[in-house]
């Protein structure tokens, strides 16, 4: 494996970060209910990530900053456009995906 410089490992990730909010921004049919079920975050967890590494950098960032910036739009406006309600299925899923959890 070649030597990766922790500088071009930081560009790395920070490319790949943007590749899955561009992806996940390009997928709204994605729902975040699902995401939770499957991966155990979603874009909010992302959004709060990204509001959490500002913090550790000494920069403010609102919850609703965050979350734009992941959503690509307000989070309110991509919730009217894009969220469904979610389904007796993907309830019964998401509060049994805990359970598998020791």
């Amino acid at each position: 494996m070649t030597e990766i410089s922790p500088e071009l490992q930081e560009k790395l990730d920070a490319a790949t970060f943007r590749r899955l909010v561009s992806h996940l921004q390009n997928r709204p049919d994605v729902q975040n209910i699902d995401l939770m079920i499957l991966a155990d975050f979603c874009r909010n967890c992302l959004g709060d990530w990204q509001r959490e590494a500002a913090e550790a950098e000494g920069v403010s960032m609102t919850k609703d900053e965050a979350r734009e910036r992941v959503y690509g739009m307000p989070y309110s406006e991509w919730k009217s456009k894009h969220q469904k309600e979610a389904t007796p299925e993907q309830m019964a899923a998401f509060e049994a995906r805990g359970k598998d959890k020791a």
